[in-house]
């Protein structure tokens, strides 16, 4: 997968976790993971790669704080529209 995306779990009509995809590779999994913020748990993989980000308070977690922990991370910004699925229940 070459593109990020996100994926929420609802559970009754409300955002109850999410995982934001990184660009990885097919085979890729999750070796140790670190938390930079309230709420946020990045994945790497065992060369030490982010390979995505749990949003474990969507209710909580900022479009600010989600930025910055993906700047630290070499990645691109996301938009407030990117993070409507989260808001949107």
């Amino acid at each position: 997968m070459k593109e990020t995306y996100l994926e929420v779990t609802y559970r009754h009509g409300k955002a109850l976790a999410a995982y934001y995809y990184l660009p990885r590779r097919a085979r890729d999994k999750a070796y140790r993971t670190s938390q930079p913020a309230p709420g946020l748990v990045v994945d790497y993989t065992r060369t030490g790669r982010p390979i995505g980000i749990e949003i474990t308070a969507p209710h909580r977690v900022s479009l600010t704080a989600l930025n910055r922990v993906l700047r630290d991370l070499g990645c691109t910004a996301v938009t407030q529209e990117e993070l409507a699925p989260l808001r949107a229940a």
